[in-house]
């Protein structure tokens, strides 16, 4: 089974969230940190990976909503 990142992030704690998202939709995943752990609330970078296979669907839940053309508040 192949792992790959789909997002990096600075704080452990927006990918923990995301995580979450993907784990409530049977996505299995996992967080790999890229430093040193935080330091007086600073965070901590990590990266989120899933498997190969389930890319483009974790993909489609963490993407920001799309707007329709006629729904600005403008």
């Amino acid at each position: 089974m192949y792992w790959i990142t789909l997002r990096t992030t600075s704080n452990r704690l927006e990918a923990e969230l995301m995580e979450q998202v993907l784990a409530a939709h049977d996505i299995p995943a996992r967080i790999i940190d890229l430093g040193l752990s935080s330091y007086l609330g600073a965070g901590a970078p990590a990266a989120l990976q899933v498997r190969s296979r389930d890319r483009w669907t974790a993909l489609l839940l963490l993407s920001p909503l799309e707007d329709e053309p006629g729904d600005s508040l403008e």
